[in-house]
This record gives structure tokens, C-alpha cells and sequence, in this order.
């Protein structure tokens, strides 16, 4: 049994929770094979997708998690909804609790509003991105993807490249790798590093020859345009000339490094496209994977007082 009734990020997250999820996953990835892809596993319980943030790999895994888990799913549209008459956060996740709902998966800009929303209501929350705090769920695939794919986690050289003082797929990454003990590095222009990342244990590398010379994995990130990401750094070309990965600086390392990304890409930019769509890459595999990360967080949470 998890440890919490909700799953807010992977800072603190014990190890034993990481790989009880973990395992669990497994089980349903199997289950996604079949020829029949659903389980009654949460039948009769009610999910709220509240979705404030744009998105499409998340939104669409978390929906069809809950359906492969026979649940009832209600998305909630940001943009349609009494928000834009003024209603308050409190005010629309309170009657949405009062229409008798039992988990709440939100995406939010504000970092916190996941925390914020389990001081308001009784159901079970999930983290599907708050800001740039924490996007617990993508490392949770990713750490799986990893594992199923080289066999583990502990001892392994893991880099995340890029954007990642705007990230909250990297912090997640962070938490969940040294829990598991991975050894992790991030690389990227100095403006794009937060200061004092070494204190959390992570090796900083500027130059990306030195971080693929490091790492059995590379995780790639966005560059986030839409946070003010390119006042970091000159142009996109030039990024892409002094972080990009490409072809020509992995045939250097001489060594097979697994290659992922949690989408969306932008291609020539921090990935070339023959990487993204080589032999080593998993980026396909990354979103198959969430799918039965997903429904192994939504069992595992939707079931927790059952089993208590």
C-alpha cells in the first residue's frame, strides 16, 4: 500500500512507494496487450480530469488509464467554465466535490495548486504538472521505461539535457532517480540551470559532449517558449549548434545510450530528428508506458482505503 492518499510529486516519496508503482505497472502493461484492455478495477468510482494547462499526451493517457480501469470520467475545460465568469479555484473544485467524486487528476501553472486542492476536498489528488514545481507521473514512466529497458535504475548514469529551470518533468526526475539510485546529471546553458542544483546531489554539466561521455540515458527536454525560455539563450540555432543531440556527437561516445523525451519534440532544435526516431530512442515507448503508469497510480490511490 502507498504511504499517501495522494500523489502531489516525488520529492520525499519513499523508495518502497516508487517501486510498489512501479511493479504494478508491469501488471498492466501486460493488461494493455490483450486483445480486451479493460479491468472493472475502479468500477463505480468517479475521476475528474481538471486540466488548466494545455496538454495532450497527459490528458489523453489519464483519460483512457481511468476508462481501461472502468472508472467514470468527468474532464473539466478550464476555458468553458464558470472560471471565466469569475468563480474562484475553491469554489469550482468544492462543487465539483459535491457532485460525490472520489479523485481529482489536475494540471495547473500555479506550482502548489495540487497541495492546495487537498486542504479543500476529501478525494484522493493527483499531480498531472503544477507549474514548474513537479510532473510526477512522467517520471514515474520514465524511471519504468528505463528499468524495462536496461533491467534497472540503481548505478545508472542518467542526464536530463536542457530547459531545466522551466521544468517540472526534470525536478520529478530528480526526486525519483537519487531515490531509486540513479546517479543524475543535467546539462544546459547556464541560464537554463537553477542555482544550487548541486545541493540536491546532481552532477551539472555546460558542455554536451561531457554529459553524453556521462550518461547510459539522456532525457531530453523542450525548450519551453512559452515560459520565456528563448531569453536564455541567443536563437534557436544556436541552441540546437551547442546542446543539440545529434547523430554526429553520439557516434563520438561510441557506446549505446538510451534516448528519451517527454514530448511534445522540437525537432532540429534540442533533438535532431534521426535521433528521435532511431534505434535507441524509447519516446514511443515513453507513451505507451504512461498509460499503465497511470493506471497503476489511479489503482493504487483509488484503492488505498479499501485496502487499509
Amino acid at each position: 500500500m502507498l504511504s499517501s492518499r495522494h500523489l502531489l510529486g516525488l520529492y520525499g516519496v519513499p523508495k518502497k512507494d516508487i517501486e510498489l508503482i512501479l511493479d504494478t505497472a508491469k501488471t498492466f502493461r501486460e493488461i494493455i496487450e490483450r486483445p480486451i484492455k479493460k479491468v472493472p478495477t475502479l468500477q463505480g468510482k468517479t475521476v475528474v480530469n481538471l486540466f488548466f494547462e494545455s496538454s495532450t499526451r497527459t490528458r489523453i493517457s489519464f483519460e483512457l488509464a481511468e476508462k481501461r480501469l472502468s472508472a467514470d470520467v468527468l474532464n473539466f475545460s478550464a476555458s468553458t467554465s464558470s472560471l471565466t465568469k469569475g468563480e474562484t479555484l475553491k469554489d469550482t473544485v468544492r462543487n465539483i466535490e459535491a457532485m460525490k467524486i472520489d479523485m481529482v487528476v489536475i494540471r495547473h501553472s500555479a506550482a502548489g495548486s495540487p497541495h492546495y486542492l487537498t486542504q479543500l476536498i476529501e478525494a484522493n489528488v493527483i499531480n498531472a504538472g503544477d507549474g514548474t514545481h513537479e510532473h510526477p507521473t512522467q517520471a514515474l514512466l520514465d524511471m519504468y521505461t528505463i528499468r524495462e529497458k536496461i533491467g534497472k535504475l540503481e548505478g545508472l548514469n542518467v542526464c536530463i539535457v536542457g530547459d531545466i529551470s522551466h521544468s517540472r518533468v526534470a525536478m520529478s526526475n530528480i526526486f525519483g532517480l537519487i531515490t531509486m539510485g540513479a546517479n543524475v546529471a543535467v546539462c544546459g546553458p547556464k541560464t537554463m540551470i537553477p542555482k544550487d542544483l548541486e545541493k540536491l546531489g546532481v552532477t551539472v554539466f555546460t558542455n554536451i559532449d561531457d554529459a553524453i561521455k556521462f550518461a547510459d540515458v539522456l532525457n531530453i527536454l523542450r525548450i519551453q517558449l512559452e515560459r520565456g525560455a528563448a531569453s536564455n539563450f541567443p536563437s534557436l540555432r544556436e541552441y540546437h549548434r551547442l546542446y543539440g543531440v545529434t547523430k554526429e556527437r553520439l557516434l563520438k561516445s561510441k557506446k549505446e545510450i538510451l534516448i528519451m523525451h517527454p514530448g511534445p519534440i522540437n525537432r532540429g532544435v534540442e533533438l535532431a530528428s534521426d535521433i528521435a526516431d532511431g534505434s535507441n530512442s524509447v519516446i514511443l515507448e515513453q507513451v505507451t508506458n504512461g498509460v499503465a503508469v497511470r493506471m497503476a497510480v489511479l489503482y493504487l490511490i483509488g484503492t488505498r482505503s479499501e485496502n487499509n
